[in-house]
């Protein structure tokens, strides 16, 4: 079989992707939580005193939720399990502590990550995710994490080689790149991230699972001979291959399964306060003001396009004008964090 090298890609592009991929594979071990850490808490079993995988699987699903409320992107997310999983496997950390913890590698994340304009106040990431925390507490926990992690930490993880393999395969085809979707990779690789084991493969391995499970569900022959020469070229054993794929296939299994609990296509109800609805960032809920009709007369049809838009956008966000009752009822785009799923 050939080699996947510079003769064999398509142009300049193609000799760039490679030179990309050999740097992520320099920096992927640099950035992967300690094994002899995870093993630890995959071992612990479940008390008050002890962090255990099942909280800390918990956590991710509430980053997750997080990430979908405050409208980040899957870079947030896969950069905070990133931080969370890195910290974890270095500290002995408490169950009480985890909480804020979380809250901290979002906001990491979300600085690392997002343009200044869409990382969310601290205050509001403290109200929505319920942390019984103060804004100074989580400025020395965030203080606390950048300095054991040596303030690396914007890492390389598992998406980058998702985007990355996405890239060359469709630098080697000429397949549309609509038959297969980044959108749905990605989503699985959020629920690989909700649990622990998945922490211990090599992001180069995970990703690469990933993409090849998808590709056989297209039984495109070509797209197969040239993950084979990626796989090649990444001296990936035939061993450690086939023994995460298995298991991100039975991951992936379990959450498209009837038997998985998966919430039904209804908006989640969040319930808040009206203390919390109040200080809360106005863009999370406000509806849009919508334009005057005009009372007599006819206005063109631009004017009743935005109308029809402004109004739709009303129906999806937020309301901005709380009920007179105690509680406030918002809704938000996102299914309930303890039941991931992904797109068929």
């Amino acid at each position: 079989m050939k080699d996947l090298g510079a003769e064999h890609l398509a142009g300049g592009e193609g000799v760039q992707l490679l030179g990309l991929l050999n740097f992520y594979l320099e920096q992927e071990q640099r950035f992967q939580p300690r094994e002899k850490g995870l093993s630890l808490m995959e071992a612990t079993p479940e008390n008050d005193n002890t962090l255990c995988s099942r909280l800390r699987n918990a956590k991710v699903e509430d980053l997750r939720s997080l990430t979908n409320f405050f409208g980040s992107c899957t870079e947030t997310f896969v950069l905070a399990v990133n931080i969370l999983d890195r910290f974890l496997a270095l500290m002995k950390v408490k169950p009480k502590h985890l909480s804020c913890i979380g809250v901290c590698c979002f906001l990491l994340a979300a600085g690392m990550v997002e343009e200044e304009c869409n990382v969310p106040p601290t205050h509001d990431v403290i109200r929505i995710s319920q942390c019984k925390c103060t804004a100074s507490d989580i400025e020395r926990m965030e203080k606390i994490i950048s300095e054991k992690l040596h303030y690396e930490l914007e890492a390389t993880t598992a998406l980058n080689f998702l985007h990355l393999y996405h890239a060359i395969l469709f630098c080697h085809t000429s397949e549309r790149k609509e038959t297969l979707s980044l959108d749905k990779l990605e989503a699985q690789l959020k629920a690989c991230s909700c649990r622990l084991v998945f922490s211990k493969a090599k992001p180069s391995v995970l990703a690469l699972c990933l993409l090849n499970l998808e590709v056989e569900t297209l039984k495109s022959v070509e797209l197969l001979e040239i993950l084979l020469l990626v796989k090649k070229h990444l001296k990936i054993s035939d061993s450690e291959f086939f023994y995460w794929r298995e298991l991100v296939s039975k991951c992936l299994a379990e959450y498209s399964s009837p038997e998985c609990c998966k919430p039904d296509l209804k908006k989640l109800v969040w319930i808040v306060s009206r203390r919390t609805a109040q200080n809360l960032h106005n863009s999370y809920y406000s509806v849009p003001e919508l334009p005057t009709i005009p009372e007599g007369g006819c206005f063109d049809g631009s004017e009743s396009e935005d109308s029809c838009e402004d109004m739709s956008c009303g129906e999806d966000s937020l309301s901005s004008s709380p009920p007179s009752d105690q509680e406030c009822t918002f809704f938000f785009d996102f299914k309930v964090a303890q039941t991931l799923c992904f797109p068929s």
